[in-house]
């Protein structure tokens, strides 16, 4: 009998922890619920909800003059066939930087990470961080594919091995500051 009531109570205590409302550390909060009445409205300097890629890169750009968004991806145009899939970006650009020279990228694609970089953003940050470890290890396997992976919030910035730990420490600054 005791086994039985023992069993039970572990249940309930399992149960009721499912329930709770106070989230785990480093686990997103949860959303509120439509039904909320008392929400406040966004403040008016913040935008409403997370931000695309195409409104980072556009505030990336206001923060690095040297830098350009050259293309916002669709379903269509994304080269690795990501966009939109479980577990994967939900948006994503490419943007150049004007630092980079021509020679240095020559025959590359007009959107390879080696003349800027890209912006991906993710459902969670948890997608961010497993993307940008992934490509690290990329990076490490292969040298000539390592490039600078900064994450902010829901957003991996990736940026250019061909600029400067200082120059590329000025895009993760900027993507910090976006949010």
């Amino acid at each position: 009998m005791r086994t039985t009531i023992a069993g039970a109570a572990l249940v309930a205590a399992v149960a009721l922890t499912g329930c709770s409302s106070t989230p785990t550390p480093n686990a997103p909060a949860a959303a509120p619920s439509a039904s909320t009445t008392t929400a406040q409205p966004p403040a008016a300097d913040k935008p409403a909800g997370p931000l695309d890629a195409k409104a980072i890169t556009t505030g990336l750009g206001k923060k690095i003059p040297t830098m350009k968004t050259t293309l916002v991806y669709t379903e269509d145009t994304d080269p690795n066939h990501l966009l939109g899939r479980p577990g994967s970006y939900t948006s994503k650009t490419a943007f150049s930087d004007s630092r980079v020279k021509a020679a240095e990228v020559e025959g590359l694609r007009s959107d390879a990470i080696e003349r800027g970089g890209s912006v991906e953003v993710f459902s969670t940050a948890a997608e961010a961080h497993t993307r940008a470890e992934y490509i690290g290890r990329i990076g490490k396997a292969m040298p000539a594919a390592v490039e600078y992976d900064y994450v902010s919030g829901t957003a991996l910035v990736r940026v250019s091995r061909i600029l400067t730990p200082t120059q590329a420490r000025a895009y993760e600054a900027a993507a910090k500051s976006l949010g």
